[in-house]
């Protein structure tokens, strides 16, 4: 039985500028801000949250099916897929469309300027659950607004638990849309700025929103995590890594151990600890996909943290 990721297929366009943007940007004048920024450094990683869960959850040994839209620049992350030996049936190509992406810009200083094209991802509602056979489990991630209403209804007609994931997305949507996500998903997970907001959006505390659902998952980065589950809340600390490179994709990490360790009815102290883990291997590396590690060594290196074998 396979785990349906519903969520985005992206693109990140990284470049550095090698100065302060604080040096070529006059307060005066920002109201006609016009400025050009020499970025001689330059990648493109593999990302959106769709691609970065699969990645993660295949390397833990779980079955990660994907459901997103792509554009006519698909090809170089199609052939990446096809290396990884990751599914990619329910991957839509909308003719005439990029593949969203992001192009980020950063200083000297980690300051960062952003650009998304969401491009193909609007389109995310053509795809239906329905399509897919053989799930006992999905998240529905970001991705375009339609598609992930359509995709919890869907999930929850189907009678098919799943973790609702609202990232980035979250500001797309009012206090009552957010109620109708929470009480028809099993799980919810946001990280703790996410949190605040929820709580802002819908008036309710974490506590009475984590009534709704079977439970609710809140993600602190250094501080570890918290799970509010059968009314109580259990601490999960934080795995320390062996480097901190980059946090790009760390939360999709976390994720991808909560679902494997939802498939494999792992207790949730369990299953936070393996999201912890994953969170902590990928910062240790750049980009949400460049990480590697077999099941032999996550297991060992769960057993060092926590003293106890995970598989």
């Amino acid at each position: 039985m396979s785990t349906l990721i519903c969520g985005s297929i992206a693109y990140d366009n990284i470049m550095v500028f090698q100065d302060h943007f604080k040096n070529h940007i006059l307060p005066e004048k920002i109201h006609v801000l016009n400025v050009a920024f020499l970025v001689p450094e330059m990648r493109r990683e593999f990302g959106g949250c769709a691609g970065n869960i699969a990645y993660n959850l295949q390397m833990i040994g779980g079955d990660p099916l994907m459901m997103a839209t792509v554009g006519d620049d698909y090809q170089p992350y199609a052939a990446r897929m096809d290396k990884l030996n990751l599914v990619q049936t329910h991957i839509r190509h909308v003719n005439d469309t990029f593949t969203a992406q992001a192009f980020i810009t950063t200083d000297l200083d980690d300051n960062q300027i952003t650009a998304f094209h969401p491009g193909a991802m609007n389109f995310s509602h053509q795809n239906s659950v329905s399509d897919a056979t053989n799930v006992d489990l999905g998240i529905v991630a970001p991705d375009g607004r339609d598609g992930m209403v359509q995709h919890a209804r869907e999930f929850h007609e189907a009678g098919i638990p799943f973790l609702f994931d609202p990232g980035q997305g979250l500001p797309m949507f009012n206090g009552e849309e957010l109620l109708d996500f929470i009480t028809k998903a099993d799980y919810v997970a946001v990280n703790d700025y996410e949190a605040q907001l929820l709580q802002d959006r819908t008036g309710r505390t974490l506590e009475a929103l984590a009534n709704e659902t079977k439970a609710l998952i809140v993600t602190k980065g250094a501080q570890g995590s918290d799970i509010y589950v059968h009314g109580k809340k259990l601490e999960i600390p934080c795995v320390k890594p062996k480097e901190v490179i980059d946090p790009t994709g760390c939360g999709d990490a976390y994720r991808a151990g909560l679902l494997y360790g939802i498939v494999h009815n792992m207790d949730w102290q369990i299953t936070g600890q393996l999201g912890s883990l994953m969170g902590a291997l990928k910062i240790a590396q750049r980009g949400g996909q460049n990480h590697q590690s077999s099941r032999d060594e996550i297991d060992q290196f769960y057993f060092d943290n926590f003293g106890s074998r995970i598989f």
